[in-house]
């Protein structure tokens, strides 16, 4: 406790580290806020700017760039409907159903308070777990990461209403599209028609942004006119700041919600190889599960905005245990991170517990306190930012579209990525069109590939003795209940669990 005191101290004492997380946190929020660029980008281009710098600076300010990304990520996910990044799609689906009934100012009040309560869970989820990291680590093995992709993947069902046989069909699909690429054992194409650029499947922004920002452009732009948008009235319409001070007050009104998707959001990042991705839809497929109300959801429900959003944040907390102690990264993002600490001359692993714990003290609180800084500027300026939404759909449409295509473009560095995103945004709007649920293709395309993965590697372990390993039954104990829960709540006359978006 001595320790982690006089790190806390020490950071907030420090005039250099404070400007160097003031200076990251616009940088975060700005590449989080333009959809494909995301943090994974952001520590690139920055790594050459931190080199030679102190250890401990460099550090902290290239994680409290990378912690705020997907705070900034909610910004287009809200006001226009196009995700910043994937983690922040789940985002989408109440967040701009919310800024269309016109409480844009409430939805990004609750994005900005989760996000910044979500990343400080995280972080306090980081010091607390010090003690009990390596058990919980290696207590996981590929058959756990498979029943967690399951879990994650029976969620479809939740998210597909009444029309469920439509929601099992496009999560297959979902699941179908994610073998494209490289087979995992014999190495040879799948599906790749002897494309190169498919050997390494469907970028999950592509995916996203072919299935939820393109279909919604598309679709305004067929409008004859924009009667529907504020700004068409006349009207000047500003997101006044009660409205996004009562969104930061509805992270607290369902604090319960807030704290179990942060938790949950924290364990899944701890989880090598799960990512931000599953624990925004997982954590949203919970929020929709424990609701009394899901038939609202996807119609502009506050808590199908809070859910993602802690995740997101609280990931990162989780996310760093395993980069720094085992040197295993937690997610792509942290994959980068890993190389920029050993490029700072910080060698992750087991030694960090002893001969460097003030300096992963002085990490988990920039990432308390970095994501806590991002949601009061954030919520600072949220009015200005509240203020596009109402913009008419013949300024904003080329604009989304172009940073969508610029996104897909950046999110595998292929220009033939566009052909797929023409092809699958078609589908999108056709699924939009004919009231196909389209969030099952997400949690397959994300969850598919890891649930592959892990299976195979499971089978090679254990054959099929790791059904029976005490984890795994406790999570397929999970999976049915998850199962039973909804055919009992589509019991009763007229349910709807949640209808397409």
């Amino acid at each position: 406790m001595e320790v982690a005191l006089s790190s806390l101290f020490g950071l907030l004492t420090s005039t250099h580290l404070m400007l160097l997380m003031l200076l990251a946190i616009p940088i975060g929020t700005f590449f989080g806020a333009l959809p494909g660029l995301g943090g994974k980008i952001g520590i690139v281009l920055l790594i050459p700017f931190v080199f030679g710098m102190d250890p401990v600076a460099g550090a902290v300010f290239l994680l409290a760039m990378h912690s705020v990304v997907h705070t900034g990520g909610a910004v287009p996910s809200i006001l226009f409907g196009v995700p910043g990044d994937g983690p922040t799609a789940a985002t989408v689906l109440d967040g701009y159903a919310m800024a269309k009934n016109g409480e844009a100012g409430r939805a990004l009040g609750a994005s900005f308070g989760a996000s910044g309560i979500g990343g400080l869970i995280g972080a306090v989820f980081l010091g607390l777990m010090l003690p009990l990291i390596q058990p919980i680590i290696l207590s996981f093995s590929p058959a756990e990461f498979f029943f967690v992709a399951i879990l994650g993947i029976t969620f479809i069902a939740v998210l597909s209403g009444n029309n469920l046989v439509k929601g099992l069909i496009i999560g297959l699909f979902g699941l179908l599209v994610a073998t494209i690429g490289l087979d995992p054992v014999t190495g040879g194409p799948r599906y790749t028609f002897g494309q190169l650029f498919l050997w390494d499947g469907l970028d999950v922004i592509t995916g996203v942004l072919a299935m939820f920002a393109i279909p919604e452009m598309i679709a305004l732009a067929l409008k004859k006119d924009d009667l529907d948008a504020p700004a068409a009235k006349g009207e000047a319409i500003k997101v006044k700041m009660s409205d996004v001070l009562n969104g930061v007050v509805d992270c607290f009104r369902h604090w319960s919600l807030t704290v179990r998707t942060s938790i949950v959001g924290a364990f899944i990042g701890m989880i090598p190889g799960l990512g931000g991705d599953a624990a925004s839809w997982i954590c949203y497929g919970h929020a929709v599960q424990s609701s009394k109300t899901p038939e609202k959801f996807g119609h502009g429900m506050v808590e199908g905005v809070i859910a993602p959003e802690t995740a997101n944040n609280s990931k990162e907390g989780g996310a760093l245990l395993p980069t720094l102690f085992f040197a295993v990264p937690g997610s792509s993002g942290m994959a980068l991170m890993l190389g920029a600490f050993l490029m700072l001359g910080i060698q992750p692993g087991p030694t960090m517990l002893t001969d460097q714990l003030p300096l992963v003290w002085s990490l988990i609180w920039a990432l308390a306190v970095a994501n806590i800084m991002c949601a009061i500027v954030l919520v600072a300026v949220s009015p200005w930012l509240g203020a596009l939404a109402y913009m008419k759909t013949s300024v904003m449409v080329p604009f989304v579209l172009m940073f969508a295509l610029l996104g897909c473009y950046l999110g595998a560095s292929a220009w033939e990525n566009l052909l797929l995103l023409v092809v699958f945004s078609i589908l999108g709007y056709m699924f939009k069109r004919h009231s196909w649920p389209r969030p099952p293709f997400v949690i397959g395309l994300v969850l598919g590939p890891i649930a592959e993965d892990s299976l195979l590697k499971a089978f090679a372990f254990d054959g099929m003795a790791f059904v029976l390993r005490p984890i795994s039954l406790i999570l397929i104990a999970m999976i049915l209940a998850t199962i039973g829960y909804y055919f009992w709540k589509m019991r009763k006359p007229g349910a709807v669990i949640l209808s397409d978006v």
